[in-house]
């Protein structure tokens, strides 16, 4: 399964669309970006990144449903390791 994660960019870096890069932040959790396929994209927009490269701007409601999702699964995750029974 392929999974994209949103979140914030922080800082841009370069002026060339190929190299341009940034730092995202993840819901507290930073990492290097790079922004080459979001050429339009600024500090403060949300982003999808798969890989380490932005793959689209999303809004914040929509950063904000796929954190929610992701929480879900993590919570579903802990309780397989439990010993719950799987659903």
């Amino acid at each position: 399964m392929c999974l994209a994660v949103p979140g914030r960019i922080v800082t841009i870096e370069g002026d060339d669309p190929i190299l341009r890069a940034g730092i995202v932040d993840f819901s507290g959790v930073t990492k290097r970006v790079n922004l080459s396929y979001v050429p339009d994209a600024k500090i403060g927009d949300f982003v999808l990144v798969h890989v380490g490269f932005a793959i689209s701007t999303v809004d914040e409601e929509e950063a904000a449903k796929v954190f929610s999702y992701l929480r879900e699964m993590g919570d579903l995750a802990e309780l397989v390791d439990q010993g719950e029974p799987k659903p």
